[in-house]
């Protein structure tokens, strides 16, 4: 609402100014203008307003004034309106001029105030009387209100000469184009088309698009410059390309303007199907049937949140339509809006109301069961109450499910190609289609190359893509019908010019090494390109071998590794593999910082987190350096990178590199997870289950951690089922935990296989079963997990828990896993030691060991060394706080010091029989830490 001019530490604000906006220089050069506007044949400014362009002694505000005048403008954001009112006012009284700039924008736009733009340009007028950082701003604002006689009289000459002041303050990129339209129109100034042009050549070089659109219509056969069809369209293009960007962000005006660009005359030519999509995106209208057709052209155009709310409206009137689109849109189970109850109640209605499209949706809902609770009876009446009243889809959805089967129900295939053969027979161009697809492939009818050919061709004749597809690949393959490579090329042209983005992939990748080979190199990269941007993942991957190998483009390793890491995050199951070749063939398994730095400065964003987390971590040759690991990965983050605002959020969160923030590590970490960042998805997902770092919310937390596990992370699924397990945040279901631990164990996860081994050998949620918990432990133990070392070493040392003795390979594993700093282990290994019953007594290792585990905190080596103590003094019942206190203050000794301390304690056998006792009366050691 309200943009701060800037903050420059003890410099004047005034100076800033002196600095001219990227803008300001694209159009005016190094000074004000090449075409200086002061030159035009203007009228002079007229007398009464002369010290508004006299200059005078700049306005010097401190950081103090800045302060106080951004925190009036905080209460403004915050919609304490009076009050920002007041205290903007106050600060104008006491001379600090910016403050009637904000009074001025309030009053100008009609915030929380009814909109007085006589007033707005009082308070803009008071910002002109001394130079101060926000003149240039108020200048704009003025020439607007005086241009269009908005509250005051109207004065083209004024408003031409407030223009060009707020172009010599940095205002460049508001008022260059509103100063080329006056001179264009001979308004307040001489008219002079060239300098116009000048002007907004220089604007549309910064992004205006109203430039832009002014630029294309002067070089028209019938502009205003002169014909010049190539401009024209080049201007037009770059014109699209703003105005897409800014209606994709929602803006109705951009939309307007593309259904315009797309109209009988627009500089685009006539396009009917874009022009009807952004003015029903645009439309506004209380007539419910407009409404369903806009919110279904809002669905198809990814607006979910704006359709819905407008579908929920036409339903409410009563439009049968609007309830189908709508009920067909709450059954979304990928989106976090839908409601499957709400969406049956509305497809019922409609279908109720005699719409087909509800009873086809509604009963294959109810045949899949996944959405809504299964129930195949009532699914297949629904679609036979549509079939019954001749719909050609009904028909068509029935006889696929009765052709193959589905959804538990018994193939049928006579029913199946009867249902399909009715609705061709009602001309379904996508009936035609799977019947001659069945015949074609001989799916529930013998297998029929010339019927299948000619049901394919009339779909395809119909406008059915998929059937123009279809036929053409199968002409090119020559397996099913007979090699027509001519032919099964134009087949794949209709379906490409359709979009059908399958058949980009299939005719991109024939022109590239299939049939096609050699022919057109570059259409087959155009192809494949167009696809994979499209989400093909086949695609993606046949781009990224062509780029590696130099397949039909000179080789490229940058723009394969891109396609290929594309397709295998879009879950292509060969992608891995072909990005493991190019590693090899590139040398990136040797970690090229250099290369990596290079791609970073050209702004490719993996690179940018790549050489973040080096930073961060200190690693491929770098060294250590937080500031540059922030830098990068919020370049990285800004342009859009999911594994860069990932990173952010946890290293936020953890605190040992950045400093700790939680709420910035929530907000880097609900970044990545909605750019569909699996790692972050399974992070927040448990972070909401636990409560940690922020408010909990399980059953949030639980959906999050779904979603990460159906992307593949182990982790989320380790998660998930622990908490099944131990029902932790969700409702107990011990089968499921340990089912989705299994999953998770049996592809590589240790701490699920840990988890899995506990759980066997205690009985936590399952019978107790030591040969499933030696199972599990081990492989926990061999994948690296210390936990699991130290539980299956202590059962094998000392035969606990149903497992067979083994002293030597337990006392080889706990170990190992003290030796790596597990401080149960070095606590089990101290008593063993000190006791000498599963192994040769060794009060100096028993020391040791306690010792060791002591100094980590652990709380039965502590309680250990504290009895031993306890004893020697003769005090065996005495308060064991003040043996802890002593065993502190020792410990925080010198390190050898307190070391001997320890061993000469220990070398009294009754003192060590007293420590090695803590742990016999039960499992104390055991943990999962």
């Amino acid at each position: 609402m309200f943009n701060h001019p800037h903050r420059d530490g003890g410099r004047s604000p005034w100076r800033v100014l002196l600095h001219l906006s990227p803008l300001m220089i694209a159009i005016s050069g190094c000074t004000a203008l090449d075409e200086a506007p002061r030159d035009y044949a203007a009228p002079p400014v007229p007398q009464q307003y002369a010290d508004w362009f006299d200059g005078g002694f700049p306005l010097d505000m401190d950081g103090m004034d800045w302060g106080r005048l951004d925190f009036a403008r905080q209460s403004a954001e915050k919609g304490n309106y009076d009050q920002a009112i007041a205290r903007f006012k106050a600060l104008g009284q006491e001379g600090l001029l910016p403050a009637y700039y904000y009074l001025g924008k309030i009053y100008d736009n009609g915030e929380a105030v009814p909109r007085d733009p006589e007033l707005a340009a009082r308070y803009y007028a008071n910002v002109l009387h001394r130079p101060n950082a926000l003149l240039g701003n108020a200048s704009v604002k003025l020439g607007r209100l005086y241009r269009d006689g908005d509250g005051v009289e109207r004065n083209p000459a004024l408003a031409f000469h407030l223009f060009r002041q707020g172009i010599d303050q940095g205002k460049a990129d508001q008022a260059a184009v509103p100063l080329a339209e006056m001179l264009l129109a001979g308004e307040g100034v001489e008219r002079d088309p060239q300098r116009a042009l000048s002007l907004y050549e220089r604007a549309a070089d910064a992004g205006d698009t109203d430039a832009l659109r002014e630029l294309a219509n002067a070089y028209q056969q019938d502009g205003w410059y002169q014909a010049d069809p190539a401009k024209v369209q080049t201007y037009a293009q770059r014109y699209e390309d703003a105005l897409l960007s800014l209606a994709r962000q929602g803006d109705v005006d951009a939309m307007t303007d593309l259904a315009s660009l797309y109209s009988q005359d627009g500089l685009l030519g006539h396009r009917p199907d874009e022009q009807r999509r952004w003015l029903n995106k645009a439309a506004e209208s209380d007539d419910p049937a407009v409404l369903a057709d806009v919110g279904q052209a809002l669905l198809k155009n990814g607006d979910r949140s704006g359709a819905m709310a407008i579908l929920e409206t036409a339903a409410k009137a009563g439009d049968v339509e609007a309830m189908t689109h709508l009920g067909s849109a709450l059954l979304d189970d990928d989106a976090s809006s839908s409601r499957p109850e709400e969406a049956e109640r509305w497809l019922a209605k409609a279908a109720e109301q005699g719409s087909p499209q509800a009873a086809i949706t509604l009963g294959r809902t109810y045949l899949a069961g996944e959405t809504l609770p299964q129930s195949r009876q009532r699914g297949i009446r629904l679609l036979e109450k549509a079939a019954g009243t001749g719909d050609p889809l009904a028909l068509a959805v029935l006889g696929d499910i009765y052709l193959d089967g589905e959804h538990g129900i018994a193939a049928q295939p006579q029913k199946a190609i009867d249902y399909l053969e009715r609705s061709h027979q009602a001309d379904s161009a996508y009936a035609t289609a799977q019947l001659g697809e069945a015949y074609l492939k001989g799916t529930g009818v013998a297998q029929n190359p010339q019927r299948a050919e000619t049901l394919l061709k009339d779909a395809a004749q119909a406008g059915q893509t998929y059937a123009a597809r279809l036929l053409g690949e199968a002409y090119l393959n020559g397996t099913r019908l007979p090699a027509d490579v001519s032919a099964g090329q134009a087949l794949l042209e209709k379906a490409v010019s359709a979009e059908d983005t399958t058949a980009m992939t299939v005719l991109g990748k024939a022109y590239l090494d299939g049939p096609l080979k050699g022919q057109n190199d570059g259409k087959a990269i155009a192809l494949l390109t167009q696809a994979a941007n499209q989400g093909d993942d086949y695609a993606m991957l046949v781009l990224g071998r062509a780029y590696r190998d130099g397949t039909g483009v000179p080789r490229d390793y940058d723009k394969a590794a891109r396609w290929l890491e594309r397709a295998q995050a879009a879950g292509h199951e060969s992608a891995r593999q072909a990005l493991a070749r190019l590693y090899r063939e590139r040398g990136e398994g040797n970690g090229s910082i250099q290369a990596t730095l290079h791609a970073a400065k050209l702004g490719n964003p993996g690179a940018m987190t790549d050489l973040g987390r080096a930073y961060l971590k200190g690693e491929r040759g770098l060294e250590q350096d937080t500031d540059k690991a922030n830098q990068w990965l919020t370049k990285a983050y800004q342009a859009g990178h999911a594994g860069a605002a990932a990173t952010l959020g946890r290293a936020y969160l953890q605190g040992d590199k950045f400093p700790r923030n939680t709420t910035k590590g929530i907000r880097y970490l609900e970044a990545a997870v909605a750019r569909e960042h699996v790692g972050a998805t399974a992070d927040l997902g448990t972070r909401l289950l636990d409560g940690e770092d922020v408010d909990a919310e399980p059953e949030r937390g639980a959906r999050l951690l779904e979603r990460a596990m159906q992307g593949g992370n182990l982790g989320a699924m380790q998660t998930l089922g622990q908490a099944y397990l131990k029902g932790h945040g969700v409702e107990r279901e011990p089968q499921r935990g340990i089912e989705l631990l299994t999953h998770a164990a049996q592809r590589g996860n240790a701490y699920a296989a840990q988890i899995l081994g506990e759980a066997y050998l205690s009985g936590t949620g399952v019978d107790k079963n030591p040969a499933k918990a030696k199972e599990w432990l081990s492989r926990a133990a061999e994948a690296g997990s210390l936990s699991s070392q130290a539980n299956l070493g202590r059962s094998l040392l000392y035969g606990r828990d149903g497992i067979a003795q083994n002293a030597k390979r337990g006392l080889s594993m706990l170990t190992a896993a003290a030796e790596q700093g597990h401080a149960g282990a070095q606590a089990t290994l101290g008593r063993a030691y000190l006791r000498g019953e599963v192994t040769e007594q060794d009060k100096t290792k028993g020391a040791n060991y306690l010792f060791r585990a002591a100094r980590q905190g652990h709380p039965t080596a502590r309680l250990a060394l504290a009895k031993a103590y306890l004893w020697q003094q003769g005090l065996e019942n005495a308060n064991q706080d003040q043996a802890l206190l002593w065993l502190d203050q020792t410990l925080e000794s010198k390190g050898q010091a307190a070391l001997k301390t320890m061993r000469d304690l220990l070398q009294n056998s009754q003192a060590a029989e007293v420590a090695s006792d803590v742990d016999r009366a039960g499992d104390a050691d055991r943990t999962s830490s």
